[in-house]
């Protein structure tokens, strides 16, 4: 049973995880929406892109470590320069 609970807490901080992936995705279709972005705007797109990665990113560890029998947990949020490095 307390097996259990774990794995059930651990799916509940990957859906808080994927519940701000779904806001970002939504305010970034909001600015993309916009016929004339204010310079603001696109600040705002390259913020919410920035994050957006983020937390992909984020999911994506606590995935990895889950499936190689680990704590989840361990995951960390990482720099947008260090994730930026990754995807070269």
């Amino acid at each position: 049973m307390f097996k259990n609970k774990n794995i059930m807490e651990e799916k509940r901080e990957d859906n808080s995880v994927i519940d701000h992936i779904r806001q970002l995705t939504e305010k970034e279709e909001h600015l993309y929406s916009k016929p004339e972005p204010t310079d603001q705007d696109i600040e705002d797109m390259h913020t919410v892109k920035s994050e957006l990665d983020q937390y992909w990113d984020l999911l994506r560890q606590r995935r990895a470590f889950r499936d190689a029998g680990e704590d989840p947990n361990r995951a960390q949020m990482r720099s947008v320069d260090t994730i930026e490095r990754y995807k070269k």
